[in-house]
Formats: structure tokens, sequence, C-alpha cells
């Protein structure tokens, strides 16, 4: 499972000596993240940790390449399963908060689905300082509306899907940050959250994006955020259509 593959890639960090190839370690995560960014995004958490490392790898992080690649083996016929309907973009916004004890910025991540699959996912380290759960959460939903923002203005500009493209619905499971984001009024004190209440404001008021709970065990973005255990991998994994292909 990806259990063992996320937990690895949490604990390792950069060592000095361990006498690992770097260009061996960078040719190989290069074709883990093309992997990713095609028809994986079980991986995207995972890959994304791993290259952070590219320029110094040590032996665990090598470690956990060859756990990545064994997990691999044993489900590569799994692909993403898509029909007809449902025609409409919906999106999933997710954060954890300071998971990584040497380092204090949290993971977004954010899954958009349509016709019954994923689209279009990512896991990424925010490139500020959450000082809460709210916090790191609303910087998640702002990537996550810019994304909506594009896919939106992609769908509008083929000939033949229909007009107008309706509001897309992003689930969060922080109601803290969804109270926020549909809050006129902002005062904090927080130069970045300000920005970004100001741009999900307008996206919500122009009626590109509106925000909705979901329950955190229905947030099939979760495991773009954290190690989860196979349960829940399997369960995020069925959320997105990613199975076997017969």
């Amino acid at each position: 499972s990806t259990q063992g593959v996320s937990s690895a890639a949490s604990d390792v960090y950069k060592r000095q000596g361990d006498g690992i190839s770097q260009v061996e370690y960078a040719r190989i995560i290069g074709s883990l993240m093309y992997l990713t960014n095609c028809t994986r995004p079980d991986l995207a958490y995972t890959v994304s940790k791993l290259s952070r490392y590219t320029s110094n790898p040590g032996t665990d992080h090598w470690k956990a390449i060859v756990r990545v690649l064994r997990y691999l083996r044993y489900t590569r016929n799994y692909g993403l399963h898509y029909t007809r309907y449902p025609e409409v973009l919906e999106g999933f916004s997710d954060a954890n908060w300071i998971s990584d004890v040497k380092d204090s910025k949290s993971t977004s991540g954010y899954v958009f689905t349509l016709a019954g699959a994923a689209v279009s996912w990512r896991s990424s380290k925010q490139t500020v300082i959450a000082r809460s759960t709210m916090e790191s959460e609303f910087i998640a939903l702002d990537k996550c509306g810019e994304e909506a923002e594009w896919l939106r203005n992609f769908l509008e500009g083929i000939p033949k899907w229909p007009k107008p493209v309706p509001t897309i619905c992003i689930h969060c499971d922080s109601q803290s940050a969804i109270g926020r984001a549909q809050s006129n009024m902002y005062n904090g004190k927080s130069r970045h959250i300000r920005r970004r209440h100001n741009t999900i404001r307008q996206l919500i008021s122009t009626g590109v994006i509106s925000i909705d709970y979901v329950r955190s065990k229905d947030n099939i973005a979760d495991p773009l955020t954290k190690g989860l255990n196979r349960e829940l991998v399997e369960k995020s994994s069925r959320g997105m259509r990613l199975k076997p292909i017969d």
C-alpha cells in the first residue's frame, strides 16, 4: 500500500555523504513525476515529498524510491476510468498543517473531477507559513480556486462544450475556512491571508466557484496532503475512479 511509501517519504531528510547517485535519483523522480501528472494521483504526495531531495538524496530517500517502484509494480494496471456523465466539474481542497517537524510549512492538495474521474490534481508545499489549521486550509483553498478558474476558462474555450459553464463547487473539510471565505469582511492581521481572501471572494461573487463542506473521510484530496492507511488510500482512489483496468 501507499501507507508505508508515504510514511517513508515523510520521515526522510537531507543527509551528507551517503553515496547515492544524484543523477540516477533525479532520473527516477522525473519518471515518477511524469506518471503522477498523467494518470496516478495516488502518488502525488509521495513524489512531491521525495522530489524535494533531488539535489542531495540519501540512503533513506533511495529506500523510499524503491518502495514506490515496488508499489507501482503491483498496481501497474491501475488507470482512471471516465464516463460521459456527469458533465459537471467539481473540486476538493485539503491541507495538512505543519506535518514536518523540521519544516514549518504546511502541505496543500486539490483534486478536480469531471465525467466521473479526476482530471486535475496537485500536492505541494505551501510557500508561506500558516499560523493555524484554518490558515493552512485557506491557503489551500486559494490555490484550488486558482486552478478552478483556469479549468473553467479552458472548458469555455472548447467549441462544443455546453455554455455557460456552471459554477464550480469546491468541497472543503474546514468549516472555519469556509466561513472566512464566505464572509464579506476580513478583520485579520495576516497580509497573505487578506490577499487570498480578496481573491476567493471575487471568485465567489463572479460565480466562478462556490464552496461546500465535506467530511474529512469523504474528502478525496486527503491523501494528497499526508500519509494515510491503506483503507483510506483505496477509498480516495475509488473516489477519483482510479482502479484496475480490465
